[in-house]
């Protein structure tokens, strides 16, 4: 492959095609695809209703925004609280915004409709929960960054994740003043220290046996590929925070096995490291766009 990453002519050449000829195609490859590997990203949650910042944002952080001027739930995530009190009020929050407010999305619903006849697997960056809530099945998804759900002992002490979401729901009816009640605040049951949401943020991020199997599995299914008949890389909103996990192997997965085919759709990043045209379908909107290919 090309050592340099570019932004292909193939691609605004493709784009001058018809639209309608674009889905077509993409609807032809998935329907005879004997492998559908999806691989998932921050921009497909967003396009799916779910958002780091904005009016909803605004009016559910309206606190924290007035006492810590935070921007967005992104980079917030990084802000340093004073107390523990405050830091699990700002958490709490977070996630029951993000992962127990929201019902299923029919976004994800309608992926699901589109591979549950496929033979799929589904490697993600989310934490949201989603792919668990739209009914995929857990043996077939590998959520590597971790799981708002869960909480570990801040310093890794010991491999074992806490299920939060009781505790969670307790600290966002008790916050008051950006802070919880000094009880709330979980400590390890192993080493006494500080708890974290189960986030990849730092060489403590826990990989627990269930992240190990996860792996596994995604590594198996991805070792198998190269035997298939006709196998589609779908890659939903994948930018460049972490593109080490899912752009660039798929890139290299479609470059170097000539029974796959690349389907990225993505709204802005549409950058590539692939010299051969016909191992990719791009497609520029948000991933709404699936609507049109079930």
């Amino acid at each position: 492959m090309s050592s340099r990453m570019k932004t292909c002519t193939f691609i605004e050449d493709y784009w001058d095609m018809d639209y309608s000829h674009k889905i077509g195609r993409a609807k032809e490859l998935i329907a005879h695809a004997d492998a559908v590997l999806i691989g998932a990203g921050a921009g497909f949650s967003a396009a799916a209703g779910l958002h780091y910042s904005g009016p909803e944002f605004e009016h559910d952080f309206a606190d924290f925004i007035r006492n810590y001027g935070i921007t967005d739930l992104y980079t917030s995530s990084f802000y340093p609280f004073s107390t523990e009190e405050e830091r699990w009020a700002y958490w709490a929050r977070h996630i029951y915004t993000i992962r127990y407010k929201p019902e299923v999305l029919p976004l994800y619903q309608k992926l699901l409709q589109l591979v549950v006849d496929k033979d799929y697997f589904v490697i993600t960056t989310n934490v949201d929960g989603q792919f668990r809530k739209a009914g995929f099945c857990p043996e077939r998804l590998f959520e590597v960054q971790g799981d708002y759900g869960l909480n570990q002992c801040l310093c890794g002490c010991h491999d074992a994740l806490y299920n939060n979401e009781n505790l969670v729901r307790q600290m966002v009816a008790t916050t008051h003043d950006c802070r919880i009640p000094s009880r709330l605040v979980p400590v390890c049951p192993r080493c006494g220290g500080r708890m974290e949401v189960h986030v990849r943020k730092d060489e403590y991020f826990v990989q627990d046996a269930a992240w190990h199997a996860a792996y596994k599995r995604y590594q198996q299914y991805v070792n198998n590929l190269e035997t298939r008949k006709s196998v589609v890389l779908l890659e939903l909103g994948v930018g460049f925070n972490t593109p080490t996990i899912i752009r660039y192997p798929f890139e290299i997965m479609a470059e170097s096995y000539s029974n796959t085919t690349l389907i990225r759709i993505n709204k802005s990043e549409t950058t590539t490291f692939l010299d051969n045209n016909s191992r990719m379908l791009l497609l520029a909107k948000d991933a709404n766009v699936l609507y049109l290919l079930v």
